[in-house]
C-alpha cells in the first residue's frame, strides 16, 4: 500500500454490560445508565458511524468475575462488569440504526459448536448486508467452564487446538454454498443449483459436523475474522486465521518491536502481512486544551476501586490471588498454574523484569482496571493527534481500538475533536469506501474456497 494514502483503522471497543472495559466507567457522572435498553447501544452506534469508524466491536466473557476468593458478591456490589448481555443480539439492535458501520462480536470456540456459530454469524452478515465480524476467542477460566457444565477449563494450548479445528469446520460450512448457487427462478421452478450446495462431512478430533449448511453467502462472502492472540500459541493462531488483530501495546517502543514480530509471523505462515491489520487498544482523554484534558483524566482515574483490579486480574488469569501474600513473589508452580490469558501474565513479567512477580507486581504493572492498563493519549486535539500519528507512522500499529472512559461521551469527544484533526492531516478517511465491512477495511470479497488457497495457504 502507498504509505502516503494509508489511513488509520478505527474501532470502538464495547461491552454489552454495565461498564466499558474500564470498570469505573459506570461511576462517571456523565455515563448513561440505560445499558439494558437498545437505545443505549444505538446511541453509540450513531456516533461511531458519524465519526466514520470502521467497526463497533464487542468483547465478551461467559461468566461473572468470581475467581477472587471464589465469590461474586464484590463484583455485584461494585459493578465490576457484573452484567453481560449476549453481544450478537445487541449487535442486531445497532445494525437497525446504521448502514455502513461494521459490527463485530466475540464468540467462543471453547463452549459452542461450529455449526451453531457459523449459522449465527452468517445470518447476522446477511441481516446487516455484509457488515459483520466474528472475534474468535478461546474462553479463559473455570467460571466459564462451570456455566457450561464442565468441571474445569481446557489447558491453554489444547484450547487453541480445538479452536483451529473449530475454524476449519465453521469456514467449511460457509464454503458449502457457492457464489451463484441461488437462482430463485419461479418460471423454471429452480430454486438453487444442487451441485453448488454441498455437505461438509467434517470428522475430526474435536468435532463431527455433517451439513449441508443452511445459510447462503452474504454480500461480503463471509464475516471478517478478528483475533487477539498475543501469547506464543495465540500469535500462531492469529497469524493463521485473523484478518484484523487486536493487541495491547503498553508503549511505542514495545509496540514497534511486537508489531514487526507479528507481521513477520504472519509472513512465515504464508500470508501477506499487508492484508492483516493490527490495531492497539487505547484510551483517549481529549478536551479543548491540554490542561482541561488533564483535569478530566484525574477525575476519571479516581473512579477506579481496589476491588476492580483484583477481581479482573483473577478473572483473566484463572487464578485466585486471595490465597497469596501480596508482597511475596509467586513460585514457579504458581506461575505455571496460571491457565488463563497468558499474554497478560507475560506482559507483567516483561514490564516488571521479574520472572516471578508478586501479587503487588501484577496489580501495579498490569494496571488492570485502571486507565493506565492501556496506552492513554491525554490532551488537546492536536496533542492526541500527534501521538496517534507517531504510533501510526513509526510502525506501532495500523489503527486503534478506542476504549471508552465513559459512555457515550468518550466516543462523542473523539468524533467531535480528534477526527477532524486527523482528517485534516490526511490520516483518517472522510467517508466510507463501500457498503460492506470488507470493502471498508480494504479486504476483498471472500470467495468460496479462498480460505483454503489464497488467504490460508497452509490448506493448499
Amino acid at each position: 500500500m502507498n504509505q502516503s494514502s494509508r489511513k488509520m483503522t478505527m474501532i470502538g471497543f464495547l461491552q454489552a454490560q454495565n461498564c466499558s472495559v474500564y470498570p469505573g466507567s459506570w461511576r462517571h457522572a456523565a455515563t448513561m445508565t440505560d445499558f439494558l435498553t437498545p437505545e443505549y447501544y444505538q446511541r453509540i452506534a450513531r456516533v461511531l458511524e458519524e465519526g466514520k469508524f470502521h467497526m463497533a466491536f464487542f468483547d465478551d466473557r461467559l461468566a461473572m468475575p468470581d475467581i477472587y476468593s471464589g465469590d461474586h458478591r464484590d463484583t455485584v456490589a461494585h459493578g465490576i462488569r457484573a452484567t453481560k448481555l449476549d453481544p450478537t443480539i445487541v449487535l442486531g439492535a445497532m445494525a437497525g440504526v446504521t448502514t455502513k458501520l461494521g459490527l463485530g462480536a466475540t464468540y467462543s470456540t471453547t463452549y459452542y459448536e461450529p455449526f451453531h456459530v457459523a449459522r449465527l454469524f452468517a445470518t447476522l452478515d446477511l441481516m446487516t448486508k455484509g457488515r459483520v465480524a466474528w472475534n474468535v476467542v478461546t474462553s479463559l477460566n473455570d467460571s466459564e467452564a462451570a456455566n457450561f457444565g464442565q468441571n474445569g477449563h481446557l489447558e491453554h494450548d489444547l484450547r487453541y487446538d480445538r479452536a483451529d479445528e473449530f475454524l476449519e469446520t465453521a469456514l467449511g460450512h460457509w464454503d458449502t454454498w457457492e457464489e451463484e448457487a441461488l437462482v430463485v427462478d419461479k418460471e423454471s421452478g429452480l430454486f438453487a443449483h444442487p451441485e453448488k450446495v454441498k455437505r461438509l462431512d467434517h470428522e475430526g478430533k474435536f468435532f463431527n459436523s455433517r451439513g449441508p449448511f443452511t445459510v447462503p453467502r452474504s454480500p461480503q462472502g463471509q464475516p471478517v475474522l478478528l483475533q487477539a492472540g498475543q501469547s506464543g500459541r495465540g500469535k500462531a493462531f492469529a497469524a493463521r486465521w485473523a484478518e484484523l488483530i487486536f493487541v495491547v501495546y503498553p508503549n511505542l517502543k514495545i509496540a514497534k518491536k511486537q508489531y514487526a514480530d507479528m507481521k513477520a509471523t504472519i509472513a512465515e505462515a504464508g500470508r501477506d502481512p499487508e492484508k492483516v491489520q493490527i490495531a492497539t487498544a487505547v484510551y483517549v482523554v481529549v478536551a479543548e486544551t491540554d490542561e482541561l484534558a488533564q483535569q478530566k483524566f484525574e477525575y476519571m482515574d479516581k473512579l477506579a476501586k481496589p476491588e476492580d483490579a483484583l477481581a479482573l486480574i483473577c478473572e483473566v488469569l484463572n487464578y485466585d490471588f486471595s490465597k497469596r501474600d501480596y508482597e511475596t513473589p509467586l513460585s514457579d508452580d504458581d506461575m505455571a498454574a496460571v491457565s488463563g490469558w497468558q499474554a497478560f501474565r507475560d506482559r507483567v513479567v516483561t514490564l516488571s523484569g521479574k520472572p516471578n512477580p508478586s501479587v503487588r507486581d501484577f496489580v501495579e504493572y498490569s494496571n488492570r482496571a485502571r486507565l493506565r492498563e492501556f496506552n492513554v493519549f491525554i490532551g488537546s486535539p492536536k496533542t492526541v493527534a500527534d501521538e496517534m500519528e507517531q504510533w501510526f507512522k513509526e510502525g506501532g500499529c495500523d489503527g486503534f481500538v478506542l476504549t471508552p472512559t465513559h459512555m457515550p461521551g468518550s466516543y462523542e469527544d473523539f468524533v467531535r475533536l480528534v477526527v477532524p484533526e486527523l482528517q485534516r492531516r490526511g490520516l483518517y478517511r472522510t467517508d466510507y469506501e463501500g457498503d460492506t465491512l470488507r470493502s471498508n477495511l480494504g479486504l476483498p470479497y471472500a470467495n468460496s474456497g479462498d480460505w483454503k488457497t489464497q488467504a490460508f495457504p497452509h490448506k493448499k
